[in-house]
């Protein structure tokens, strides 16, 4: 079992910043993918971004987000970010950290086992 809490988000102005936080307990945090996946009203859940588990780290993008969010984790504090600047509106969503799925190009949310209760990012033009 994965125990996900999130911090984070609020409210920026568009072309500002924001940084969202996942903090995970349980199995070994190492062992596992962690993500994040957001949701705006009226849409299905979609990936932004994931980082493989520990030992190699790699890291995938939404197009949509490419070059403007940065996803780590940090092994020794079983942490996971996000770090989202250049924010649009067309960012404002529910985001919600994800931890054991397969990592491919654009992982799916049917297949994530563990999620986060979810924080709101909105972004005003």
């Amino acid at each position: 079992q994965v125990q996900l809490v999130e911090s984070g988000g609020g409210l920026a102005q568009s072309g500002g910043s924001l940084s969202l936080s996942c903090a995970a307990s349980g199995r070994t945090f190492s062992s596992y993918a962690m993500g994040w996946f957001r949701q705006a009203p009226g849409k299905e859940r979609e990936f932004v971004a994931a980082v493989t588990m520990a030992v190699w780290r790699a890291t995938y993008y939404a197009d949509s987000v490419k070059g403007r969010f940065t996803i780590s984790r940090d092994n020794a504090k079983n942490t996971a970010y996000l770090q989202m600047n250049n924010l649009k509106p067309e960012d404002t969503a529910v985001y919600y950290c994800a931890a054991d799925f397969p990592v491919r190009l654009t992982p799916s949310p049917n297949e994530v086992n563990y999620w986060g209760q979810g924080t709101q990012v909105t972004v005003s033009s």
